[in-house]
């Protein structure tokens, strides 16, 4: 016997707009953060929205997929943070090009909260520091959830941090215990 559930389009279009609803929450919840974070490894903000916007049309391509996973934020925040690593990889060369030129581009450093001094001290760390700094930084996240966003250890993230803030330390003139 035939399900008629299955053979009734209005079922299938409820469950479609259902589930394009559930993306677009998820979506407006999680790209402004997602852009600042991938800005910040970037140290660049249009970098930063271009790679939050890409992670997030990957995640809406594999909507059923990441939807159901313990932490789909996390996961669009690894695949942000990493096309942002390289991205930056990519154009470091034109980054170099353009500061020649001299600064005409809005930095991430204006969307992001504190001293633009720091900021522009985390934007010289390497690319894993830059990740691990803003997501403790800008989102309050401990070693654990660094660590599973970035699919590393906690002992790596933890480590990461700390050679991060001793670089910052080292960068911006002050002494680190």
């Amino acid at each position: 016997m035939k399900n008629p559930d299955m053979e009734n389009p209005d079922i299938e279009n409820t469950v479609a707009v259902s589930t394009q609803a559930a993306f677009e929450i998820f979506y407006r919840r999680e790209f402004s953060s997602l852009a600042v974070i991938a800005g910040t490894v970037a140290a660049n903000r249009s970098v930063g929205e271009h790679s939050a916007q890409k992670a997030l049309a990957k995640a809406n391509q594999q909507w059923s997929t990441v939807a159901v996973l313990d932490k789909p934020g996390a996961w669009v925040r690894r695949v942000a943070i990493n096309l942002a690593i390289g991205r930056k990889q990519r154009s470091l060369t034109e980054a170099k090009a353009l500061l020649k030129i001299g600064p005409t581009a809005t930095t991430a450093a204006e969307t992001r909260r504190g001293d633009p001094a720091v900021w522009a001290a985390v934007d010289q760390l390497a690319p894993k520091q830059r990740a691990v700094v803003a997501l403790h930084y800008l989102e309050d996240r401990p070693a654990a959830e660094i660590a599973e966003i970035l699919d590393i250890s906690v002992s790596a993230a933890t480590s990461i941090l700390h050679k991060a803030r001793a670089n910052l330390a080292t960068g911006l003139g002050e002494s680190h215990g």
